[in-house]
Order: C-alpha cells, then structure tokens, then sequence
C-alpha cells in the first residue's frame, strides 16, 4: 500500500481496501511536559506502534488524536488538559463514526499512563450500544511486564526517539543536555496514596516540578540521536512482534460471534436491547 495512514490515504484507497479487510488501529495521545523531549512524545509513540501493528495485521491508522486527559502533568505550561469526560465523549464519537464507515475491527492503544481512564469506558459504552467489541491495548503495562526482557529504562528511553525515526520526524528530536539527573519526585510522600488505585486513577493531585514527569536521558549530538533511534526501533518491533497482531485480529471477530450468540440467548443484555 502507498500508506496505512487513513489521513493520508485517498478515498478511492480506503474503498478499495474495506473491500478486504475492515481493521483500523488508533493511537490515543497528549500533549505534555516530559523532560528533554518534545511535548508530543507519547503521541508519537503511540502512532509508531500503532503503524508497526497496522502493518503486522494489514490495518489502517488514524493518526491525529494528541489532545487527551493529560493528568498530573497540568502543571506545565506545554502540556494540554482535556477532562476525561470530554475525552469520552470525542473518542466514542470517532469510534461510531468508523463502525459506520465499516472499520468493525477497531483497536486502541496509548502510552500514556491515565490513557486507561478515557479508553476503557469508552471501549464498554461501545459494546453495550453496538453489539460489536473493539479493542484496548494498553502498551505500558505491556512494556513494564516486558521490562527486563528489553533493557530497562534505557530501551523505554531509546523508543521514543526510535518512534520519531519510524514517524519521518527524527529531527524533530532535540539535541539537549540537562534532564537525565533523577530526583525524588515532589509528590513522593503521597505514594502510599497513589497506590491505592490503578495508575493514575487513585487521586487527584498535579506534579510540584516540572522534573517530576520525566527524567530522560542526554542527546548532546546527532550521533546519539541516531544510535538511540537505531535501538528504539528495534525494541518497537520486538514488543509489535510479541502482541501477534493477526491473532488479536481474528480473536476479535471471533468474539464478536460470541457475543451474537449470547445476544440470542439473553435478549436483555444491552447490545441485544440496543
């Protein structure tokens, strides 16, 4: 294909290609304060990976979505603030308009932390009206588990800068020193509260500093922006390679069988009600 990008794409291509296949992946981002990289990162992560699965499972992408509950990361004066509820709101709004398009495979995946509080009611509230399941994955607990496995916190850092490479927007990347000194972070003593619930969903609070959130490592010349990409990439494909994207894929059309089943069996359910 010329792109998997839905954006890019003509309108005669996406015919041509719901003619065949009906997936669609969508990376959920924000705008926010982190350390030595641009405002944009976890956006741009997140459309890295979504473009490497798009490509694992023949799926579009629809890029674009960099304005989302951002969370504890308010205090800056880059980052952007949408409520959650407006966050919601949008998303669904997007999610039916591609069911009606004929996207029925719809997968969502973010790298930001509070993503989940956003997606995941989205993702229910769907199902209940439509009958059809769409999907959420959420890639930093898939990273976390994976840790180890892929070099720590060295290979989290080399991704984002791997995923600018696999955006076309490498140099969009500055060259900075300056941020790689870790510190306790200012909201530290109130850590026994935050872990109370999942991520960031336990409480409400804002980050004291703007070092909070995140330290990130030195890129004093373009050789190491290149060697950092290099890596990044290459962690990006191993986690793609490990999601198996085609079995998602089919399990989700096998679960939409499922589903239709029980909408038989239990017409109160709400997707058979609806």
């Amino acid at each position: 294909m010329r792109t998997r990008i839905l954006g890019k794409m003509l309108n005669s291509e996406v015919q041509d290609y719901l003619q065949r296949n009906d997936v669609i992946i969508i990376p959920v981002g924000t705008t926010e304060m982190h350390g030595g990289f641009p405002l944009d990162c976890e956006t741009v992560i997140s459309e890295a990976f979504c473009l490497k699965m798009a490509e694992a499972c023949d799926g579009l992408v629809l890029t674009g979505l960099p304005y989302f509950y951002a969370g504890a990361t308010a205090s800056g004066r880059g980052t952007v603030q949408v409520t959650v509820r407006q966050g919601i709101d949008y998303l669904g709004a997007i999610a039916r308009s591609l069911l009606r398009l004929g996207f029925k495979r719809q997968v969502y995946i973010s790298f930001h932390g509070p993503a989940h509080m956003t997606i995941c009611p989205m993702v229910r509230d769907f199902y209940d009206e439509t009958g059809v399941p769409i999907l959420y994955i959420d890639s930093v607990m898939k990273i976390f588990s994976c840790a180890k496995d892929l070099g720590g916190l060295e290979a989290l850092n080399d991704m984002f800068v791997g995923a600018y490479k696999v955006m076309g927007r490498l140099e969009d990347v500055p060259l900075v020193t300056g941020f790689s000194d870790p510190v306790p972070q200012s909201c530290a003593p109130f850590n026994d509260l935050f872990a109370l619930g999942y991520q960031s969903a336990a409480v409400g609070y804002c980050f004291g500093e703007n070092q909070d959130h995140a330290p990130t490592p030195d890129i004093p010349d373009i050789e190491t922006r290149d060697r950092m990409a290099e890596n990044g990439e290459k962690v990006i494909d191993k986690l793609v390679s490990a999601m198996n994207m085609p079995h998602v894929v089919e399990q989700l059309r096998k679960l939409e069988a499922y589903g239709l089943e029980n909408e038989k069996k239990f017409p109160w359910m709400p997707a058979a009600w609806n």
